[in-house]
């Protein structure tokens, strides 16, 4: 089984310049941009590492997601400085991890119950999927702390307020995401969502061995 499968070249040419980029950086004495580098680098490469050791298949969208969330949130926010330079970055891009974040862990959840719709109240896994998304975003917080105080640089930018300010939009993410599990739950919702939800689940059916394709009403 390969490690990662089907990947993109386009994703393996963007690992290929963080990689690049960092040694760069090392060779012109230019510490920050190298971490930031292979910090970004490492944290792309963690879902589909992660999910080789889980034996889970991860669809091609879902890697090129979390390749462009990590390299826009560390790489362009930092090294680049988008966070001050476009006012919008950090909050599109809270909003946007959060229901990312929030559709993961409905897929997780939804797995412990071998994907049976009725194992468990639709309104119940949609209340731990949110769970689930606000925790992720609250540990991202901490990560953004830890990367301030120790190696020295200024994710959180005003500081109490910045904090405040990401929680609000992921709590509005995980909410969206906890929504739109519980559409697809009750209604199998079609849509670009349904159909992602839909080749996850397809694509790792050992996990979801109780899964039923539609609900008739």
């Amino acid at each position: 089984m390969r490690l990662i499968p089907n990947t993109s070249p386009k994703i393996l040419l963007l690992w290929a310049a963080l990689l690049i980029a960092g040694f760069v950086a090392l060779g012109f004495a230019r510490w920050s941009l190298a971490f930031v580098s292979f910090v970004t680098l490492g944290l792309s490469l963690l879902p589909p590492l992660l999910a080789a050791r889980w034996s889970l298949k991860l669809p091609l969208p879902f890697l090129v997601a979390t390749t462009l969330f990590f390299f826009a949130s560390i790489f362009l926010g930092e090294a680049f400085d988008f966070y001050e330079r476009v006012w919008w970055w950090d909050l599109a891009l809270h909003g946007s991890s959060a229901v990312g974040f929030g559709l993961t862990g409905f897929l997780l959840v939804f797995m412990l119950f071998e994907g049976d719709r009725f194992a468990a109240p639709p309104s119940a896994i949609a209340a731990i999927t949110f769970c689930v998304a606000m925790t992720i975003g609250a540990t991202w917080e901490v990560f953004e702390y830890t990367m301030d105080v120790f190696f020295g640089l200024n994710m959180q930018k005003s500081g109490l307020d910045d904090t405040m300010g990401d929680l609000i939009v992921n709590g509005l993410g995980s909410l969206t995401a906890s929504l739109t599990g519980y559409i697809y739950l009750t209604r199998d919702s079609e849509g670009w969502i349904g159909r992602r939800l839909s080749q996850f689940i397809n694509i790792n059916k050992k996990f979801y061995q109780k899964y039923k394709a539609r609900l008739k009403k």
